[in-house]
């Protein structure tokens, strides 16, 4: 259970920052900065909820994503070390609840002729923003799994992977399942 009694602290004064585990990094650190990454995608995903009120079913899924890039951040901010006791990570099963709300989704759009602009709808055009996000929180990820000694679950990385697919998809379900998609017209301003 998390209690958050006093919101400052000033032991983030010196420019470092506690991980999960206790052990201080700065600010900039790889790590930090992928479970900043997350919690920013988070961020444009709760503005995108603005929009959704009148899409239940997608707005109950966005909610989902909301929690489950909570269990992410707090996945990143605890390193998983040999002998450390477990922390709560990001699963298989979640991944695989994404690919179902993907598919779920998918079925009700028309194929795509070109690539879709972002735009259409807010909901829609909110929606590309938190993608656009969310794959830099991925490439972070992805950066920091590549160093010595910065383990980063794979379930973690799957699921930005599929969330970013996911984030499209809904985009294009929130287009009035991709009716109201701009698409791209190659070359159209020469």
């Amino acid at each position: 259970m998390v209690v958050l009694n006093r919101i400052y602290t000033k032991t983030g004064d010196d420019g470092t920052t506690a991980l999960g585990s206790g052990e201080r990094r700065p600010k900039y650190d790889l790590r930090i900065e992928a479970y900043g990454t997350v919690d920013e995608t988070n961020a444009a995903i709760g503005v995108v909820r603005l929009y959704t009120k009148d899409s239940p079913d997608l707005d109950a899924m966005l909610g989902r994503i909301q929690n489950d890039l909570f269990d992410l951040g707090a996945d990143l901010a605890v390193p998983e070390r040999e002998g450390k006791a477990e922390r709560l990570r990001v699963v298989a099963s979640q991944v695989e609840r994404l690919e179902r709300d993907i598919d779920g989704l998918n079925d009700q759009l028309a194929p795509l002729t070109s690539f879709v602009l972002p735009g259409g709808t807010p909901a829609a055009a909110h929606l590309h923003v938190a993608r656009t996000i969310c794959r830099r929180a991925e490439r972070v990820m992805v950066e920091l799994a590549a160093q010595p000694n910065e383990p980063v679950g794979a379930a973690g990385i799957q699921y930005m992977n599929r969330l970013s697919d996911f984030l499209f998809v809904a985009s294009r379900a929130a287009n009035h399942n991709g009716a109201g998609d701009v698409l791209w017209v190659p070359g159209q301003n020469r």
